[in-house]
């Protein structure tokens, strides 16, 4: 009697302990900025414009020096954080819906989805079955009607305006309009576990900032800018301020980042907004100024004050919230959860560096080109899709990336280059393909005459805007009709006749190989849209000291020879421009076949390249 007695007074003891109480689940904030630079908060080292509830967050959190984008630009980086996805998987590799088809780039743009997939689930959908409340605020960019954020597992979604004006209430951005409301979220649910996005349309163009904001911030790269970046820092400090006023903090896991890199170059009237040095290049672009992040993560009593300077990706945000949620991280999963990285004061010192990667099928409108990327450890190696050139930097030593290494690291090169073939063919990467309507002098507008990767800041953004005017002219032109014609044989559509010769399919290559028989060949037939010349390129690699074999390309129209440079490895390949020949309109064919061999092997051969002479 009395142990039943006792049973039921436990029971009824028991009732009285706020839900939730025997485990706590933290709430989840996520305040994302809109083409926020790396070095644009003063915590970051920027001296000109004024952020300190930012800089404070930082000083009671974990600074990144070394956090990533999983994307260059808007749509692909937000998805893959909300669901743990690389873009390339998700098959979202650009803005949506994208820049499109023109004479002045040469291959045409990766086909896409045009929304976040059906069936991939986002971090709102993933804290579900914990009972956590959820709302986005602001930006989305992730699909229209049917494909908003309530369609994929968030509770509310509250737009608000992006641009109500440069003197409104709500901010020139609509960032304190956004913010207001992620407070009055935050007041609603208090009671509750919540997920808090709130995605910013600060500080991307057109800028807007008050005229008072202007004149306060007189003497910045930007004022403007400046204007509109300390406006985004008021705004997260009202909704800092509302998880201390409702008692929240201390169990509230708060992130900072930006969704890309900053805009260096003009694309609008007040830009170029910022500048990323030593960062090279900006918002679209595979350089480090165009993925490299500032990051911030604040988790009182749980996290200390210190900065992290090992390689993350905001992917890494999804699995890592869902660790501390307790629930499971999503499946396919290509990000890794940081909590030992976050809360071991000394991670295990067996942790090899993981490898990153990054595939842009696509040209961007500030100058960006289609291109992949993996980075181990120090190294990154960046693979140019227009003609598979490849660059390598030790962004350790050289964080500017203004000497390329590929020559002198050429096995670094081909070990790289074979992950990233790898993990896109793990990953199903959209590849590209030749643009018909090439033009080669529009083409030179947009990229030679002005590389704007290597774009040097002025003092000002205004002192800028004349030497940028050619430029941007060049970008904006819409032209589709071009008057080449620009035809990719790829290696692995080669008919081959040969001994051992043969195309190499092992995940980490694509590339014709073992040609070591003098009597063997390749060929193509293959469709040409005119007649004409055309200049011709080959993607080769050969081993060091086994250059100098002498190569012949035939068609009916005629015969180009060239002779093999040595690139160090076999698996280093370089674009080689050997000569020009004659194709017919319709169908032609084009064999490769050795003169001379110099050594072992006549070399490797990934694609050759025909481009019509205007």
């Amino acid at each position: 009697m009395l142990r039943n007695t006792l049973g039921l007074l436990f029971v009824a003891l028991l009732a009285l302990v706020p839900a939730g109480a025997q485990e706590t689940q933290p709430n989840f904030v996520i305040l994302l900025a809109d083409d926020l630079g790396i070095n644009d908060l003063g915590c970051f080292g920027r001296k000109d414009q004024n952020t300190p509830n930012l800089d404070r967050l930082a000083s009671e959190g974990t600074r990144f020096t070394q956090a990533y984008a999983a994307a260059s630009v808007c749509s692909p980086s937000r998805a893959s954080l909300l669901t743990g996805q690389n873009p390339a998987r998700l098959n979202i590799t650009t803005f949506l819906p994208g820049r499109l088809d023109r004479a002045s780039q040469r291959v045409l743009a990766a086909s896409l989805n045009s929304n976040l997939p059906n069936g991939v689930q986002t971090i709102a959908q993933l804290l579900k079955p914990k009972g956590y409340a959820s709302v986005a605020v602001g930006k989305w960019h992730l699909g229209a009607k049917g494909h908003e954020p309530t369609d994929h597992g968030f509770d509310e979604y509250f737009e608000g305006k992006a641009n109500p004006g440069a003197e409104s209430p709500d901010g020139g951005k609509g960032e304190l309009e956004h913010a207001d409301y992620a407070v009055k979220f935050i007041e609603r649910n208090k009671a509750k576990p919540f997920f808090l996005y709130l995605a910013f349309d600060n500080p991307h163009i057109p800028l807007a900032a008050s005229g008072r904001g202007i004149e306060a911030n007189a003497k910045s790269f930007n004022p403007t800018y400046a204007a509109v970046v300390e406006s985004l820092d008021v705004a997260c400090g009202r909704v800092l301020k509302a998880l201390e006023d409702n008692g929240l903090s201390k169990n509230t896991l708060v992130v900072f980042a930006s969704d890309n890199g900053g805009l260096h170059v003009s694309e609008g009237k007040d830009s170029p907004p910022t500048y990323n040095a030593p960062s090279r290049a900006g918002k679209g672009y595979l350089y480090e100024g165009g993925i490299r992040t500032p990051l911030i993560i604040r988790y009182p009593g749980r996290l200390a004050s210190r900065v992290i300077s090992v390689p993350v990706v905001l992917g890494d945000l999804c699995p890592t919230i869902c660790a501390l949620a307790k629930v499971p991280a999503p499946s396919p999963l290509d990000f890794q959860d940081l909590s030992t990285l976050l809360f071991d004061s000394k991670p295990p010192a067996s942790a090899k560096p993981r490898a990153l990667f990054w595939h842009q099928p696509h040209y961007m409108n500030q100058g960006g080109k289609p291109g992949g990327v993996v980075r181990e450890g120090d190294w990154k190696l960046i693979e140019q899709y227009e003609d598979g050139s490849l660059e390598l930097f030790n962004i350790a030593k050289d964080p500017s990336e203004a000497t390329d290494l590929a020559a002198a690291e050429p096995a670094r090169v081909a070990a790289m280059r074979g992950m990233l073939e790898k993990w896109r063919r793990s990953v199903g990467a959209e590849p590209v393909k030749a643009n018909p309507n090439f033009s080669r002098a529009l083409w030179e507008n947009c990229f030679v005459k002005t590389d704007a990767s290597r774009l040097e800041a002025l003092p000002t953004s205004e002192a800028m805007r004349p030497m940028l005017t050619d430029w941007r002219t060049a970008m904006n032109n819409v032209k589709v009709e071009g008057p080449n014609a620009l035809i990719f044989l790829e290696s692995r559509d080669a008919m081959v006749k040969a001994t051992t010769l043969k195309y190499e399919d092992e995940p980490e290559k694509d590339t014709l190989g073992f040609w070591i028989n003098a009597e063997d060949t390749a060929s193509w037939t293959f469709q040409a849209p005119k007649a004409g010349e055309y200049r011709v390129t080959v993607l080769q690699g050969c081993g060091k000291g086994e250059g100098g074999s002498v190569v012949a390309l035939d068609t009916t129209q005629g015969t180009c020879e060239f002779t093999v440079e040595d690139t160090g490895h076999f698996q280093r390949f370089i674009p080689c421009e050997v000569g020009k020949l004659r194709l017919v309109a319709g169908e032609n064919t084009l064999t490769v076949r050795p003169v001379k061999l110099a050594k072992t092997a006549v070399m490797d051969l990934r694609r050759v390249i025909l481009e019509g002479v205007e």
